[in-house]
């Protein structure tokens, strides 16, 4: 999980409301004395400043007012490689339209996604059903106290399945992620680079070793509030955190350095043409395979091509180079066409073979390490489509309910209002 957004603000947590008590609960394996990296006496320590602090400074969140298993998973799913601020909305809007697992299960996978659109990385959405629908049906609708079997859920690693254990169950589930990572990293002043297995290894070890058997869903989250509010990634507030006399880089003047990281991918550019033959006032889109960014989501047809064939591409005349609407022109326009390698790759994709080029647009967007400029073209269709089973033409209505991404929302937007402004093939 990322690094939520920083927040130094402190605020008295909520009490939370008990959860009933899980038959059987699995407890994870604790480590033995000879292995932990600190003193016995030094984890005593850590662990009732850590506490104290949390007791005053702990963040107030949506999925903390109770111990309920399904918020507490829906809220760790969300905050994968999201922030705390990004999720709250969506987390609560997910609340309201799917209240239980049994809801979440039983609804279509479409509606999921839709409800999803703008939070990204949507196999997360699709993991978040499939695993619903397995809790009802292996598990009697009860999410399992056991962080083996919670593993066995899609989309559940280990980090997920210990913040599961530890903040429904209150089980001494280790938990590691952004936060910690960084919190740990400096507190054994760890000189390797922490994505390393050694260090990953070291890390959980560490987490294994200090989460205490009482309180132990209090004290997971107070080691991730203080990495999120006080041992910030670029400048960490060492006097104000608890454990200043624990961290052995504060003491070694670390701080600052650590953790260490290989340097980051370099950000790739690449272009992309995404096509839209429209055809009888309906725009023909195409649902993304499963082995697709963006699986089971509904898009335009898309190539990823050459900067230079893009530039090449005959846009209409009145084609800007942004997301705005085109002005139409009262004189006639020479009729722009795609070149026949390109209109046949379309083809190939969705079943309708493009003609003219009515309308364009660009738009410039980011995906993990890929900065991508996309060039948007809405034509019509020239002669006789191919049904195809991925494939579905909609009216501009019909957009507006379709799970689509944040690219493919910007362009369903862009084409209702080529249909607003009365644009017709």
């Amino acid at each position: 999980m990322p690094d939520p957004a920083p927040d130094s603000s402190p605020r008295r947590r909520a009490p939370r409301q008990p959860a009933a008590k899980p038959s059987q609960p699995t407890t994870p394996p604790t480590a033995s004395p000879e292995s932990l990296p600190f003193p016995k006496d030094r984890i005593s320590k850590l662990r009732s400043a850590t506490l104290a602090w949390y007791d005053t400074h702990g963040r107030s969140l949506p999925w903390r007012q109770q111990q309920d298993p399904y918020r507490i998973w829906l809220s760790e799913i969300m905050l994968q490689q999201t922030t705390v601020a990004a999720v709250i909305p969506y987390f609560q809007r997910f609340t309201i339209r799917f209240p239980d697992v049994q809801t979440l299960a039983a609804a279509h996978v479409d509606d999921v996604l839709r409800l999803w659109e703008g939070l990204g990385y949507y196999s997360r959405a699709r993991n978040l059903h499939q695993a619903a629908i397995m809790v009802v049906q292996n598990f009697g609708g009860q999410f399992p106290a056991d962080v083996k079997l919670l593993q066995s859920l899609p989309g559940v690693g280990r980090y997920t399945a210990g913040a599961i254990a530890s903040f429904a169950f209150d089980l001494p589930a280790p938990i590691v992620e952004a936060n910690t990572e960084r919190l740990y990293a400096r507190l054994l002043a760890l000189q390797d680079d922490v994505r390393s297995s050694s260090a990953q290894k070291q890390l959980w070890q560490f987490a294994e070793s200090i989460v205490p058997a009482r309180r132990a869903a209090d004290f997971n989250q107070a080691v991730m509030d203080l990495g999120a509010q006080v041992c910030r990634p670029e400048d960490p507030n060492c006097p104000q955190c608890p454990l200043l006399k624990c961290c052995q880089a504060f003491q070694s003047s670390l701080q600052h350095v650590l953790p260490r990281r290989q340097p980051r991918t370099p950000i790739t550019l690449i272009s992309e043409l995404a096509v839209v033959p429209f055809q009888n006032k309906r725009f023909l889109l195409r649902r993304r395979a499963a082995h697709e960014r963006w699986a089971g989501m509904w898009d335009a047809t898309r190539l990823e091509i050459s900067d230079e064939r893009r530039q090449q591409i005959p846009c209409p005349p009145s084609h800007q180079r942004s997301a705005k609407p085109r002005e139409r022109s009262l004189f006639p326009q020479t009729a722009a066409l795609l070149d026949p390698t390109l209109q046949q790759q379309i083809a190939d994709q969705c079943g309708a073979l493009p003609g003219i080029l009515l309308d364009s647009m660009e738009l410039t967007y980011s995906v993990t390490r890929y900065r991508v400029q996309l060039l948007t073209v809405l034509c019509e269709v020239s002669g006789s489509t191919t049904k195809r089973p991925d494939t579905e033409w909609f009216t501009a209505k019909d957009l507006a309910s379709l799970p689509l991404s944040r690219t493919g929302r910007q362009i369903a937007d862009w084409l209702q209002s080529f249909r607003e402004r009365g644009g017709s093939p």
